[in-house]
């Protein structure tokens, strides 16, 4: 098979899932529309304010709304089938979100959350009417944003329906991680005092868009997985032919024509480096390795180059360019991180007495600073507004059965990634299912520290990658044969 180029070129002689043409300019523009939205998400300090989500809301309800349009007219629901069970995962966690704001009978209250029956009994005992959530207007923040992650999952899975437009939207990731690491690095070696854009304090310590280094590595790991995913996707096979040919194939792959895909890749792990971000830089490294391990393992008809390739990103990234920007610093403050410096792990422990309080109701999406208070002891003296651990966060404000099902969405993902890895052939899907193996991988890790999930930009880069998971180990290809495209699940 002829190897894949970085040009994307996509239009109305694109096949959907179906294997009927997508000649649609509506449909065309919304997938040119959603790439842009891409590459805007980490710009506005990662989305992180009001008035940055609320856009992207606009943004997002809009496109869905125009693909809804498109779908009723051409009977395109049919597309979204494999992926039905994802979407209703998601879509149930809305529905009980809800149901947190949603102000119920006091007697009502109390049969369903006792606890939370008792908490308002001594809070307000005149009140009537209250809500599962401690703060419901919080609570209605929080279902606009989740309503905007569902549909960003249909978009994925319903638009990205051809190996051309799958290209396209993994070369949109590495442009915009591409241009954040860019920005962030010079941003932080110009020792400007403050940020060129907003005029906000600026250190040594890269962020980019974003205001927090964490969420910045967060979103480079992302892009990175995505970017070594379109490298394996363009790989050749080199099995065969003379030494001196298959040294011009290894050669060409880090050197030639894919060059530029590379230095994406060594600016971003810069930008890693330079964050400062402990948990980003070794969730970057032990996912590349446990992913690279696996696919050396599981894909099938790997070449030589797929060896090489990994070789390199471990050599060149780490040994070659992180000495050059403080990976032997990086590397001493991961080594000196003491849990006596910090707070989080007594933030973990008192957050635990909130799920014994509320196991199975939560407090209510987003209540999360306004509920620690009450459990908070001695040792911290700082307000906490989100906990440093997405699963204990979750956890705390959507209940233990909610956060389980998510829990339980997440891990079916990496399931078919991983099946991919092991089953697909097309160079393509196996540079996919690598990447949503490692990206998912990754996000795991780092969620343990941080609360990545809570920055609408990450949010959003991770569903994608959950969606393309999927895509992964379900979405057919095209072959060019003879001149006519024809379909391969394979």
């Amino acid at each position: 098979m002829t190897a894949p180029t970085l040009s994307p070129s996509f239009g109305a002689h694109d096949l959907d899932t179906s294997g009927h043409p997508a000649k649609s300019t509506l449909e065309q523009w919304l997938f040119y529309l959603f790439l842009g939205l891409l590459v805007w998400l980490p710009i506005p300090l990662g989305s992180h304010r009001a008035w940055a989500w609320g856009l992207m809301e606009i943004w997002v309800f809009g496109l869905t709304a125009g693909w809804m349009l498109y779908a009723l007219r051409n009977s395109a629901f049919a597309v979204l089938k494999p992926y039905g069970p994802l979407l209703a995962i998601f879509a149930a966690a809305q529905v009980w979100v809800f149901f947190q704001q949603v102000p119920l009978p006091m007697g009502l209250l109390e049969s369903l959350a006792p606890s939370v029956a008792e908490h308002y009994r001594q809070s307000a005992p005149t009140q009537i009417w209250a809500t599962l959530s401690f703060d419901a207007n919080q609570t209605r923040i929080a279902l606009t944003k989740g309503l905007a992650y569902c549909c960003l999952l249909l978009l994925v899975l319903a638009l990205v329906n051809s190996g051309k437009r799958l290209r396209a939207l993994m070369i949109a990731v590495v442009v915009a991680g591409t241009v954040q690491a860019f920005y962030g690095a010079l941003l932080a070696l110009s020792g400007a005092q403050t940020t060129w854009v907003l005029d906000l304090p600026n250190s040594s310590i890269a962020t980019g868009g974003f205001r927090y280094k964490n969420h910045f590595g967060n979103f480079l790991v992302l892009c990175l997985c995505l970017g070594i995913g379109l490298l394996i996707a363009n790989l050749r096979g080199d099995n065969g032919g003379k030494f001196k040919e298959r040294l011009k194939r290894i050669l060409e792959m880090l050197l030639g024509g894919k060059a530029v895909l590379r230095l994406c890749l060594a600016m971003m792990v810069i930008g890693l480096v330079l964050s400062h971000s402990r948990m980003a830089n070794t969730a970057f490294f032990a996912s590349l390795s446990i992913a690279g391990g696996l696919g050396l393992l599981l894909i099938r008809n790997k070449s030589r180059s797929l060896t090489i390739l990994l070789a390199s990103l471990m050599i060149i990234d780490l040994m070659i360019v992180g000495s050059w920007f403080g990976v032997d610093r990086l590397r001493q403050e991961i080594a000196e991180t003491s849990f006596s410096q910090e707070t989080r792990d007594e933030v973990n422990q008192y957050g635990l007495a909130l799920i014994e309080q509320h196991p199975v109701t939560g407090t209510g999406a987003g209540s999360f600073y306004s509920s620690f208070p009450s459990v908070k002891g001695p040792g911290i003296n700082a307000f906490y507004d989100l906990a440093h651990n997405d699963y204990l966060q979750f956890a705390i404000e959507f209940g233990l059965p909610a956060t389980l099902l998510l829990g339980f969405a997440i891990l079916w993902s990496l399931y078919h990634a991983f099946m991919a890895l092991r089953t697909r052939r097309d160079n393509l899907m196996q540079g996919l299912a690598f990447a949503t193996f490692m990206g998912i991988v990754a996000e795991l890790i780092m969620l343990t520290t941080d609360f990545h999930l809570q920055a609408p930009a990450t949010a959003m880069y991770f569903l994608m990658i959950l969606a393309l998971a999927w895509k992964a180990r379900y979405m057919k290809v095209e072959r060019k044969r003879s001149g006519r495209s024809s379909r391969v699940g394979q």
